[in-house]
């Protein structure tokens, strides 16, 4: 499983990678790129298959935010209508939101940047 895990995810990041360095995209680009295609896969039903093919490879990356987006969504638009479809994605995504806010603070006053 956990080399499943590390071949899945090193293969998303080589080819975000080569399309970083032959392209004029820029990482923020490419990271919403990367989140709308979790939350196609998670459309088609695929993503539940590669999280359980790939495991924590799958969840660790920036499509899985895509695929928690929009399992969030459809649950809530279940629920409640199409107010609950925001709500309901706000509310679980809240966690990762914040969690990135946090880490990223704690990490700039850890670390220096480079010039």
């Amino acid at each position: 499983m956990f080399i499943q895990a590390f071949l899945f995810a090193g293969i998303v990041c080589l080819i975000c990678q080569i399309i970083l360095d032959n392209t004029k995209l820029t990482p923020g680009h490419i990271t919403s790129g990367v989140t709308v295609i979790g939350a196609i896969l998670s459309f088609l039903g695929i993503y539940d298959k590669l999280v359980s093919f790939a495991g924590a490879g799958a969840t660790v990356l920036i499509a899985n935010f895509g695929h928690m987006l929009y399992s969030a969504g459809l649950a809530g638009y279940e629920e409640s209508g199409i107010l609950g479809l925001f709500s309901n994605m706000l509310c679980s995504s809240g966690i990762a939101i914040v969690s990135v806010v946090v880490f990223s603070f704690i990490f700039t006053m850890v670390f220096k940047a480079r010039d």
